[in-house]
């Protein structure tokens, strides 16, 4: 693949950006401590991951809702109750997600070559508390408040198809960046564009909080972070 040829990046933000597993983790971790539960990390994020996939496709909410919602719903899985407190605080922590040490540095210099636009499940204000920590220089930030919707439904990839048109973009020109096969890769294949796969998890067995995809997916490029991706690129240009 032919790096320079491309004019704009699409980027998940949320496993690929931010570090949504040790966002999870710092509310479902000290949970199951005092419900005494003897789970692993791991454990609990596939419990909520199951959950969150669920929750997902029902009406839709926004991402806050979205949380407490399944929360509540891994916590009943799990044969536990989660409080309203407990709800409270998984569904107001997206803003302190951390980014990924390499996110802020990668994104500076991709946008010396591309344009890039995000394409997130989160709502307007948990990006714009993450975006503090990214500093992104975005030409356009499509999130599911914008859109109705939660990847990996097709209504980001309608905004997204507006949004290339708006800034003088072929679909041909776009490449989409994303750490999760369920949610940016599955719908990627489906509409047709090229994809980098941030493989976040390379040094970790199973998926964490990202379902297994139960779709035929693809991507045209691996990497194991931002930073090896941006440097790819800078040694295309």
């Amino acid at each position: 693949m032919d790096l320079t040829t491309f004019k704009a990046l699409s980027f998940d933000c949320y496993g690929t950006l931010i570090d949504w597993e040790a966002g999870l983790i710092a509310v479902l971790s000290p949970w199951a401590r005092e419900q005494g539960l003897s789970l692993s990390d791991e454990e609990l994020l596939l419990a909520y991951a199951s959950a969150e996939a669920e929750v997902g496709t029902a009406e839709f909410a926004l991402y806050p809702d979205v949380l407490t919602a399944a929360f509540r719903q891994a916590g009943s899985d799990l044969g536990r109750e989660v409080s309203d407190e407990w709800a409270r605080r998984l569904g107001s922590s997206v803003p302190d997600w951390p980014a990924f040490p390499d996110s802020a540095e990668a994104l500076a210099r991709l946008a010396s070559h591309y344009k890039l636009i995000i394409l997130s499940n989160v709502h307007r204000e948990g990006f714009a508390g993450s975006n503090r920590q990214l500093r992104g220089d975005f030409a356009a930030i499509i999130t599911a408040e914008d859109v109705g919707a939660y990847k990996p439904a097709e209504n980001h990839f309608r905004a997204l198809d507006a949004t290339l048109d708006s800034l003088g973009i072929e679909r041909s020109e776009l490449l989409h960046v994303a750490q999760s096969l369920f949610h940016d890769h599955v719908p990627a294949k489906r509409e047709g564009l090229r994809s980098v796969w941030i493989n976040r998890r390379h040094d970790r067995p199973g998926w964490g909080a990202t379902p297994k995809p139960t779709e035929d997916f693809s991507y045209d490029l691996e990497f194991g972070s931002m930073g090896e991706f941006a440097d790819a690129v800078d040694r295309a240009f």
